[in-house]
């Protein structure tokens, strides 16, 4: 006989639902589906029958945060000597008449912000999901690595302008104090990048915060050989061409950000992840009939997530699926944060599937409403 799935009671402080099965009822009763935690184990020999959760949350093994303390620690050295360093730039750049040492100063500033916004993002992202926000702020990282890529964006833009127009008319530019302050610079931002390489860069608010200092320490060597140009030459134009040089390493480093946030904030999957192959491994599993409604996006930066519904054959082993299923994902696509709502088919149901697999275009056999492709063993659209 077939079972349906009823709650009974929920266990106070593990956020999990035990359940009864019971005789499955005529057509039109709508079965229930709660989560439950992989590692959560329910005796039911006290309620008068077996436990059974048709979804289910599994994130065993996974660490949803960063090494906040360490990475402050690394931040922060590398905010000293940006800081420092910034400020006698501006007073040596204004003596040398150097556009190149006031973009990278400019330039400095804005690593100075970047790590400020990323020490402040890190600390929002630490708080506890509770309320609306279930997530907790993690995405607060991710706002704050796309208003650092937007900020080399519009920063690459002004120079860019004052760099051209001093092509046109090129200033008298003192090469000695340009190539001695960039070759000090060059060694503030190799110990700045090196102290903030130091933190967790699989974060993209990091990652944001690194790349600033990188730019900044490509553009100090552009600027040196600028110098050292305009000390053997006299070409003074070689200070706007090192300010072009900086202005493409800006927009490289810029857009690159940008991409990645969005890509999050629109819920793409993780770059490498194909949701299609997932979905067809998913679907070979034996006594997996098919699975629909498959979304995998990221929370954060390297914090995936899946959700699926998935049907097996009716009798099947729903909880032995669910754990194969939650193995695979982990092992394969490094995804442990997966909720999986397993179902048997029903008698009904399985007539309409059948047709669903013979006839093309049939769509899903099993939710008429489901989002995007469904996955299913032998030839299929997706």
């Amino acid at each position: 006989m077939e079972t349906e799935v009823v709650p009974i009671f929920a266990s106070p402080g593990k956020g999990a639902i035990h359940f009864l099965c019971h005789p499955k009822q005529p057509a039109g009763r709508s079965r229930v589906s709660e989560q439950n935690h992989d590692d959560d184990r329910h005796d039911h020999a006290d309620h008068g029958g077996a436990g059974h959760s048709h979804a289910e949350h599994g994130h065993a093994g996974h660490s949803h945060g960063v090494a906040a303390d360490a990475d402050r620690r690394w931040l922060l050295i590398g905010l000293a000597l940006i800081l420092g360093f910034m400020g006698v730039e501006v007073v040596i750049g204004v003596l040398a008449h150097s556009l190149a040492l006031l973009s990278d100063a400019a330039h400095m500033l804005t690593d100075a912000g970047a790590i400020l916004l990323a020490l402040f993002a890190m600390r929002l992202a630490a708080r506890p999901a509770r309320g609306d926000y279930t997530f907790g702020l993690k995405r607060a990282e991710i706002m704050s690595a796309q208003a650092n890529g937007v900020t080399l964006l519009v920063l690459s833009a002004v120079l860019a302008f004052e760099a051209v127009r001093r092509l046109i008319s090129p200033p008298a530019v003192t090469g000695g104090l340009v190539l001695a302050t960039a070759l000090i610079g060059v060694a503030v931002n190799i110990a700045a990048a090196w102290s903030i390489s130091k933190a967790n860069r699989t974060s993209l608010n990091v990652e944001g915060a690194f790349q600033h200092i990188l730019t900044d320490l490509f553009g100090f060597i552009a600027t040196a050989i600028a110098g050292l140009v305009i000390l053997l030459t006299g070409f003074g134009r070689a200070d706007a061409i090192a300010t072009l040089v900086v202005v493409a390493l800006m927009l490289k480093a810029g857009l690159s950000l940008v991409t990645a946030s969005a890509r999050i904030f629109l819920e793409a999957a993780p770059a490498g992840v194909d949701p299609d192959l997932v979905g067809d491994q998913m679907a070979a599993v034996e006594q997996v009939i098919e699975v629909h409604d498959l979304h995998i996006w990221e929370i954060t930066s390297g914090e995936a997530a899946l959700s699926a519904h998935v049907l097996v054959v009716p009798g099947g082993d729903c909880h032995k699926v669910r754990r194969v299923l939650q193995g695979h994902l982990l092992a394969e696509h490094g995804i442990s944060h997966a909720t999986l709502q397993v179902d048997h088919l029903g008698d009904d149901e399985a007539e309409v599937l059948q047709i669903s697999h013979t006839v093309p275009n049939a769509g899903p056999g099993h939710c008429e409403d489901s989002h995007g492709p469904v996955h299913r063993t032998g030839p299929h659209e997706h």
